[in-house]
This record gives C-alpha cells, structure tokens and sequence, in this order.
C-alpha cells in the first residue's frame, strides 16, 4: 500500500464525517430512549391482536345476526387474559358481545359504527377499563372491535417500541444516503487537487515556464499552489541565469583559445609543442560541449533524413589523424551499404565523436565504430571497460569515474542528451574480447 493511499486526507475526510454522524445520531437516539424509558406516561395500553382475535371468532348468520365460534386462538386469549371482553358491530348494525364488559362500556356498542379506531388507557390498577378500537375485516365481513382484558403492555414500553420502529428507517437514510453522498461530495471537492497533480507531474526542466493553475482549487490550498509557482519562477530564473552564464563563458573560451591554438602550431615541433596542442584541444573541446549542450536544450535544428554508414565513416576518417597521434587505432566497420535514420546530422555526429574521444581518452588500444540495421551505431575499445554499478551514473553530468580523469564529465551527458533528444536509447555493455561497447539505438527514419 502506498504511503499517498494511507494518508489520504480524503479517506479521512470522509471517515470523519461519517463516523461523527454515525456517533452524533446514536447519541440522539440513546437520549431519546432514555427520556422515554425514563418519562412517566401513566397507564397501561391493550395489545391490538386482541381485536383481531375477536373478530376471527365472529360469524355471520344467513338470516340475519351474529355467532361467535370458538376457535383456538380465541381459547388461548381467554388461557391467557380471563377476563378479555369484546363487544362488535358489523356495517348491518349486528351486534355481539363476549365475556364481561366493563360498565363504563356497556352502552358504547351502540355508537361504533361512528368509531373507526381507539386506545383507551386506564392510569389506575388492575387497569380494568383499558381498551381498543379497531376495524378488522374477515371472510365474515368488516367489524368494529371494542376489546379490552387482554394483554397489557406499559406505555412507555409501548412508546419505546414504537419510536424505534419509526427511527430505525430514519437512520438506515441518514446513515446510508450520506455514506454514498459524502465521498462523491469529497472527490468533487478534491478534482482541483487531482488537475494539479497532473500538471505537477507534466512539468520538466526542458519545458520551462509551466505553472500549476488554482482553477477548482480549495481556497485553503490555493495559498500552497501560489508558494509552489513561485518556487517554479525563481527556479527558472535560476536555470536562465546559468545557462547565460555557461553560453557567455563558452563564447569567451573560443576567441583566447584559438589565439593560443594559432601561436603554438607556429611554434617548433617537439614534445612539448605537441603536448601544448593537446591541452588546447581539449579546452576548445570543453567549450564546444558546453555550446553543444545550449544548443540541445534550446532543441532549435531541424530533423532530416541521414544515413548513419556514411556519417560514421566521416567522423572515423576526421578523426583517424588524432587517434594515430594518441598511439591508438580507429577502425570503421558496417555490414550493410546503407542505414537510414532521421535526425540531426550535427549533433548525431558530435554524439560519434564524443564516444571516440572518450575512448581515446581513457582506453586506447583498437577503437572500432561500427554500424548496424535498425538503427544501431556502437563504438568499442580495448580498454579496462566501464563497471557495471557506473553504466548509469557516466552519463550524468560532470561524473568521472576517477578524481584525476582528464575532461570535465561533459561528453558522455552530451551523447545522452543527444540520443534522448531522438528518442533514442543509449547503454553500455562489455566486450567480449574486453573493453566497453557503447550502443546507441535510432529509432528508424
């Protein structure tokens, strides 16, 4: 699991509303019991199967009248609740009675076809005069129940029940509703964070100037994106003022450094003439990278269709004299007459040459560039090779693989950017006679 997925603050968001709603309900409904549970209604309620139970025993006369049959579930009211009356009228004005009816109801039968339903309830013991009125239908016809005698039940149990049967719905909605609405609320809330992230991750040192955007961001973060593309304008300032700095300087070298080439080409051949030249080479090398690597980020030169097996035979005879001078052999080889890929011609060359005068640098012995289908151009040596754990790092910028390397670490990071700029791939492998293989790989014209 990642670490953004544990301390999602939507997750939590979410959960913390949830369960504060879950918590503040059920305290809610624990205060409401309680007050119930605690609250004195008084009196005792009739249990309303009872009215039920009374017209299932009830029968009508074809004649005219009323019969009442006792059936089982009449019989076990009566086991149960003695003294259960019940007094009930049919839609014809039929009336029957069962077991002893209270004084205060004797006269009421008379009215039912007026009372539609009841519950009365009696505040004294033994609660004699507690009572329902329901209207029951059956295969016997529509009745109007007076009952009373039957199971008691408290008020307040009564009320308990009833409240919870009507909250249990309630909060089954508020809980349910809110558990699917609040993460679609949160991650609607949260799309603004997700657009930035996106940019965030669109934005790379080549293409400078790319701010994030505060469209649909919460007010609370937009602070945050503010201080963010502020670090992006100063960080890009930064990298201008460098690279004027290194393009200025590149300049510079140029004028003094060919000055000094001119004056000691006229001086006397010798050993020390020749060393001279060398030192100056590599200077006006330095400076040709370091143009070199302006050129590449400012990414202004035009692609066009080259053949590799002839520009790799150029750079091998350009170079062939300064490989003889540094006591080393350069060699061109190539099975096939032609390799087309698409490109800049300058650049895919001087990522060529680098690799040679790599090679001369640090290897000598036999220098071979080779070129092959699909786009492949390899250039090996005979040297110690590159190990394994630094195949990655010799392309960073100003890496050497020892302190005391002659160079400034530009070439190699010259050639990757090069090759990253075709949308190529460049890697190191070992000779297999000894000696490193730098491979790189265009892709196709």
């Amino acid at each position: 699991m990642s670490t953004s997925s544990v301390n999602s603050l939507k997750k939590r968001l979410i959960w913390q509303i949830l369960t504060f709603q879950v918590l503040l309900l059920m305290a809610v409904i624990a205060g409401l019991m309680a007050l119930l549970t605690r609250a004195d209604l008084g009196g005792k309620f009739l249990d309303a199967d009872a009215a039920s139970v009374a017209a299932g025993a009830i029968r009508s006369q074809p004649a005219g009248g009323l019969t009442l049959v006792e059936t089982p579930q009449l019989l076990a009211m009566r086991a149960e609740s003695p003294d259960f009356w019940f007094v009930a009228r049919n839609e014809r004005g039929d009336m029957i009675r069962s077991g002893l009816v209270p004084d205060a109801y004797r006269n009421i039968g008379e009215h039912l076809d007026r009372i539609a339903f009841g519950d009365m309830r009696d505040s004294v013991e033994p609660y004699t005069l507690s009572s329902i009125v329901r209207s029951v239908t059956t295969e016997s016809g529509t009745f109007t129940v007076l009952a009373g005698g039957g199971r008691l039940w408290s008020a307040s149990f009564a009320v308990f029940l009833l409240a919870n049967l009507v909250l249990l719905p309630i909060v089954l909605i508020v809980v349910l509703i809110p558990a699917l609405a609040i993460p679609i609320i949160v991650r609607r809330a949260f799309a603004g964070l997700a657009d930035m992230v996106d940019q965030a991750k669109k934005i790379d040192v080549d293409r400078r100037g790319a701010r994030l955007s505060d469209h649909r961001v919460p007010g609370e973060v937009r602070p945050l994106v503010e201080a963010f593309n502020g670090a992006l304008q100063r960080l890009d300032e930064g990298y201008e003022r460098r690279q004027r700095f290194i393009l200025d300087a590149a300049h510079e070298l140029r004028t003094p450094v060919a000055i000094l080439q001119t004056r000691l080409e006229s001086m006397d051949a010798g050993p020390l003439r020749n060393r001279l030249l060398i030192d100056s080479n590599r200077i006006a090398g330095l400076a040709e990278q370091l143009l070199d690597l302006e050129r590449i980020d400012r990414d202004g030169a035009d692609f066009s269709t080259l053949d590799l097996v002839s520009l790799c035979r150029d750079v091998a005879a350009d170079l062939a004299p300064l490989a003889l001078s540094a006591g080393c052999e350069l060699s061109f080889a190539s099975d096939v007459e032609r390799v087309v890929a698409r490109g800049d011609a300058g650049a895919i060359e001087r990522a060529v040459t680098n690799l040679v005068r790599n090679a001369l640098e640090h290897a000598g012995g036999l220098i071979t560039i080779r070129v092959e289908r699909g786009g492949v151009i390899e250039v090996t040596d005979e040297g110690p090779g590159i190990p394994e754990r630094e195949r990655e790092r010799i392309f960073e910028p100003f890496h050497r693989l020892q302190p005391r390397d002659h160079g400034a670490g530009l070439g190699l990071h010259l050639v990757s950017e090069i090759v990253g700029r075709h949308k190529g791939h460049i890697s190191v492998v070992d000779e297999p006679a000894g000696g490193a293989c730098f491979r790189i790989t265009l892709p196709a014209a």
